[in-house]
């Protein structure tokens, strides 16, 4: 079982840029896991954004991101890191990570039901 925390979160300006972090906590680490970016604007249902494999850290981005949003994983393994570049009213929303129990290679995964363990959540708001 793995603990996740993120941080990174805050208020900017509509075309600042913005880098979320996520690790495993408590004794526990990300490395080897998928890990997943979700999002949920106000009103609206959670999203997938961003996911990462648990080996050779393929990354995949849902559409409506793709060129804005980057998904890495640190040097120690144990840090997933999610750039939001030319951030726009639109991307105002509670971010989460999430984390995937079995192994899966390179396979990326966007869907709420493909992970198992998820963080407490960090505000984006992007207001002038």
């Amino acid at each position: 079982q793995v603990q996740l925390v993120e941080s990174g979160g805050g208020l900017v300006q509509p075309g600042d840029s913005l880098t979320l972090s996520c690790q495993g906590s408590g004794g526990s680490s990300l490395d080897g896991y998928a890990v997943g970016w979700f999002r949920q604007a106000p009103g609206k249902g959670r999203e997938g954004v961003s996911c990462l494999s648990s080996i050779d850290s393929v990354t995949y981005s849902a559409n409506s991101v793709k060129g804005r949003y980057t998904m890495s994983r640190g040097s120690d393994k144990n840090t997933v890191y999610l750039r939001k570049n030319s951030l726009e009213s639109e991307d105002t929303a509670v971010s989460y990570c999430a984390a995937r129990a079995t192994p899966s290679g390179t396979r990326t995964f966007l869907r709420r039901s493909d992970y198992d363990y998820w963080g407490q959540r960090t505000q984006v708001t992007v207001s002038s």
